[in-house]
């Protein structure tokens, strides 16, 4: 079904998505402060230099369904959604200037009191985390005089073009990405996209607004990450281009949802060890390593996060159910909850611990040895049962992700803390009730 949209902002984002809605038959009206950019879209010319965008805009210009304007408030009268589009460039000191955003907000806002029907925005624009709640919304209606939700519609729909590659990038999205609460303006936003072979996700305006960032983030990083091992490589007279070749077959753990999911820190006999020994091998031969050597110090972070999550629960009764860094191991090499359990029994807390496989390990287990030399004392702060440290605990730590921890919530008493490595209880997030993610 055709829609009337008012496209602000024609710089990068702007042109392509203006140009590409109109492919799909929409009826697009571009609104640029920039005379310029909306006497080049009115002329047939793209505002952007790139392979194909030329050619659209000059097609859907003669087509009659696109077109642009100085006018925001006519835009905004003849649109049925308004797309913002405009730039959020970096200030000074790296923050984000959304002096753009709430500007055109405003325009829209304006231009919405004094129409009657229904409109929606929405923003295309990269935002942080609460920017819709926080700027977008309130300029809208301090403007408009209505509210948010019942008089008009809001939501995030992230972009994700490439510069270079973005008409295919809209035709061949990942996904679609709307946040909101209002089920009217997602099935509103989602019309737009009806024609593309995409798979559509409604979620929260937070996640939305968080989910570009995080795309970003890790596309860097993986830029980062391969170039440092590529450095490395060069010191061993190793091909690194074979090297990263047949490391991204591995979907199974190295190009997949693998270790991607917020938690507690890595452990264990290999990844710390490894991660020591390669970037120690670069730091003598003078490569530098940022992202390597970071990742050893982001993890030592994330112990000690959780180590003062326990301390700020502010009782001395703690209550530990997992020790070993992985469930169904009896592991204890390097495992981070073995570095809390050390620090808290530094600071003189009282620690009652169960984790069956440790235990079983004190007669059977190939790590008996490591457990007896190194931390023998741990064996007088285990207990014989998950009743039992919950009993004797007022702070319960949850640090692997072993089922039977997942059941523990009807045995809590009123006033007991539980601090969550794992996300033991699903999609529980911290609240007043005692309950506590380390990152969620």
């Amino acid at each position: 079904m055709s829609t009337a949209l008012s496209v602000f902002g024609l710089g990068y984002v702007g042109c392509v998505s203006s140009a590409c809605f109109a492919k799909e038959g929409h009826r697009v009206i571009g609104v640029d402060v920039s005379r310029t950019k909306v006497d080049m879209i009115n002329s047939g010319r793209a505002t952007i230099v790139e392979s194909g965008i030329g050619e659209l805009v000059a097609e859907m210009v003669a087509s009659g369904r696109l077109s642009a304007t100085t006018d925001a408030a006519a835009a905004v009268e003849q649109s049925d959604l308004s797309l913002v589009c405009v730039g959020t460039p970096s200030r000074s000191n790296g923050s984000i200037d959304l002096r753009y955003v709430e500007r055109v907000c405003q325009e829209i806002g304006a231009a919405i009191k004094n129409k009657a029907a229904r409109h929606t925005v929405v923003i295309r624009s990269t935002v942080l985390p609460g920017s819709v709640q926080r700027v977008v919304i309130p300029a809208l209606e301090s403007a408009s005089g209505k509210q948010a939700g019942r008089d008009f519609g809001v939501c995030m729909n992230p972009e994700f073009l490439r510069e270079g590659t973005s008409i295919r990038d809209f035709y061949e999205p990942p996904f679609t990405l709307i946040g909101t609460d209002d089920r009217s303006t997602a099935d509103a936003v989602a019309g737009l996209y009806a024609g593309l072979e995409a798979p559509v996700h409604v979620t929260s305006t937070g996640v939305a607004e968080m989910i570009k960032y995080t795309c970003n983030c890790f596309h860097g990083l993986k830029v980062g990450f391969a170039n440092e091992v590529g450095n490395i490589c060069k010191v061993f007279g190793v091909d690194s281009h074979e090297v990263m070749r047949i490391f991204c077959l591995d979907t199974k753990l190295n190009l997949s949802p693998a270790y991607l999911r917020p938690g507690f820190a890595f452990g264990g006999s290999c990844l710390p060890k490894d991660l020591r020994a390669i970037t120690h091998h670069a730091r003598v031969n003078d490569v530098a390593t940022p992202i390597l050597s970071a990742t050893l110090d982001s993890n030592q972070r994330q112990i000690e996060r959780a180590y003062e999550m326990v301390r700020a629960a502010g009782s001395r009764n703690v209550g530990v159910l997992g020790l070993a860094f992985k469930a169904g191991t009896d592991d204890l090499r390097e495992s981070p909850m073995v570095s809390v359990v050390e620090m808290l029994i530094g600071k003189g807390a009282n620690l009652a611990i169960y984790d069956r496989d440790v235990s079983e390990a004190r007669l059977i287990g190939s790590n008996r040895e490591y457990i007896e030399h190194e931390i023998p004392h741990i064996w007088s702060l285990m207990r014989g049962s998950v009743d039992e440290v919950i009993d004797a605990s007022e702070v319960i730590v949850i640090g692997n992700g072993s089922g039977e921890f997942r059941l523990i919530e009807p045995k809590l008493r009123q006033g007991q803390v539980v601090i969550d490595l794992v996300r033991a209880f699903g999609d529980r997030t911290s609240n007043g009730d005692g309950y506590r993610g380390i990152c969620w």
